[in-house]
């Protein structure tokens, strides 16, 4: 954490070497959450690298090196959204998803699920609901007024989501 602390500060005055050490602490893990949302490791790529060129750019306005993955995890996720709803068409469905597998199915093959390949085939309203909602602690209402959509869709869509 001592290094987090000294490279925030130094990344505060613009110096490259803290900035470079910043992205390299944390990058895999926002390319991830950026992947969570575009589904797409390169979309997620360039969601990440624009990320970070505005977080440095920013940077004075996170006041408190302790606060800066929170602010930084933030600065991607909004990234991430703004990104989708600029390059893709959002489809919130009504579909009903069919149960695949019974309870007990389920609980047998359990250790043979691949969350991320469940993830990546789900359709990226649901997907970008579920992110918000399970990851980034949103309640329906704020989900609804980032994605400008009904509370009432939001809840629906994460039900799904869950199936």
């Amino acid at each position: 954490m001592k290094h987090l602390e000294e490279n925030f500060k130094l990344a505060k005055k613009y110096d490259r070497r803290a900035q470079k050490a910043l992205y390299d602490l944390f990058s895999a893990k926002m390319l991830a959450v950026a992947n969570s949302y575009t589904n797409n490791i390169h979309d997620a790529e360039d969601v990440l690298l624009n990320a970070f060129l505005k977080c440095f750019n920013k940077i004075n306005d996170c006041k408190d090196w302790k606060s800066f993955p929170f602010w930084l995890r933030k600065i991607v996720v909004n990234d991430s959204i703004s990104f989708i709803r600029r390059n893709k068409n959002i489809l919130y469905t009504d579909i009903e998803v069919a149960d695949e597998f019974s309870e007990e199915e389920l609980d047998d093959n359990l250790s043979e699920i691949n969350i991320e390949e469940i993830f990546s085939k789900m359709p990226t309203g649901y997907r970008l609901i579920f992110n918000l909602y399970v990851f980034e602690d949103k309640k329906h209402q704020e989900i609804a007024e980032i994605l400008n959509i009904s509370e009432g869709t939001s809840k629906s869509q994460l039900s799904k989501a869950k199936k």
